[in-house]
């Protein structure tokens, strides 16, 4: 008589939730490799010669594994800017109760200041990027497009500025990061990134406040 070994319940739910977990998780190092390796290359040859054929064999994956993860090569490169404001997204539903969506979105920025620092140099080299190419620029607007509506959802139960929307206090926000990365990768700007953000904020203040 051949004996069935039954696995219970609770220990098989927990080996499928590990097998999920190590498998997103083998998902997003894929990503991470792909995207050092396409801002690698177009560091080394100029944005206009990389080819996703290159990009995946830098990153040792094939062409069809490499358009699992990413539409094309702007998108691997712009992952990074993905990944900062959907971090963004998460620190402000962290941030504790009863703070307005202006405090909750400052909050936020100055613990993602303290995690990464300013020496970001894949934000700058990205940013320059976009700046240069029209094709890349479209793409990383279109991104930010898509998360601000999230990043709003999050401000959405917070208290607001009388008759301001979350929508409205979401694009101001997001409109100073995006003055502030410019003015950070100005040809001789020696100013922090931090520096110019809280300039970009106080001068919204003072205007608006």
């Amino acid at each position: 008589m051949r004996i069935v070994h039954l696995c219970p319940l609770g220990k098989l739910v927990r080996t499928m939730s590990s097998t999920a977990g190590l498998r997103e998780r083998k998902k997003t190092e894929t990503r991470q490799a792909v995207h050092e390796a396409a801002l690698r290359l177009t560091l080394e040859h100029g944005f206009d010669n990389v080819t996703v054929e290159a990009i995946a064999d830098a990153a040792n994956i094939s062409r069809r594994t490499f358009s699992n993860y990413f539409a094309g090569k702007e998108d691997a490169l712009l992952y990074g800017d993905e990944q900062n404001l959907r971090g963004l997204v998460q620190r402000v539903r962290d941030q504790p109760v009863g703070r307005t969506a202006w405090q909750a979105l400052c909050g936020a920025l100055d613990s993602h200041h303290a995690e990464i620092g300013d020496a970001d140099r894949d934000l700058h080299l990205r940013t320059r990027l976009a700046l240069q190419h029209p094709s890349l620029l479209a793409r990383q607007l279109a991104g930010r497009h898509r998360l601000e509506s999230e990043l709003s959802h999050a401000l959405a139960e917070r208290e607001q500025p009388s008759g301001t929307s979350p929508e409205v206090i979401t694009a101001v926000f997001l409109a100073a990061l995006r003055v502030a990365t410019q003015w950070w990768c100005a040809e001789n700007e020696t100013r922090t990134l931090r520096e110019l953000t809280d300039r970009a904020l106080d001068q919204i203040v003072h205007a608006f406040g």
